[in-house]
């Protein structure tokens, strides 16, 4: 578990807390808007990602405020729109820049990638509109 953690915080220039968290919002995000047979593949190679996101924060949308949401379409083009940018909102909320985003998310996908394969993580950046340029 503090394997994926410890790159994502290296990587993006992030608290091991933070980077935490933000594995938590990506891997819930993928756990939410992913294919099932997907996810169950991926959750089945890296229950790592399951553990974190059960040791995280509340997600999926809770708490981003008004001027937060003001920011949303300033990101708009940058994260592909949808669903993303609810996850871009809520790690805006945890203080990361758009690039600190970009790279947190990298990182994940590389991480899924490595242990659930090109087709798992293929079909899961295909499911989800924008998810793509993580991958």
């Amino acid at each position: 578990m503090d394997n994926v953690i410890a790159r994502v915080a290296k990587a993006a220039n992030l608290s091991p807390e933070v980077a935490r968290k933000a594995v938590a919002l990506v891997a819930d995000f993928i756990q939410r808007e992913a294919p099932e047979d997907a996810v169950k593949e991926l959750m089945e190679k890296a229950p790592e990602l399951h553990a974190i996101i059960a040791s995280g924060a509340p997600t999926g949308g809770e708490g981003m405020g008004f001027g937060l949401k003001g920011l949303m379409g300033v990101a708009a083009g940058v994260m592909g729109g949808g669903g993303l940018m609810s996850l871009a909102g809520e790690l805006m909320g945890l203080g990361l820049s758009m690039d600190q985003i970009q790279t947190a998310g990298k990182e994940v996908f590389a991480y899924a990638r490595e242990v659930a394969g090109d087709q798992t993580v293929g079909e899961i950046a295909a499911s989800i509109p924008g998810l793509s340029q993580f991958t």
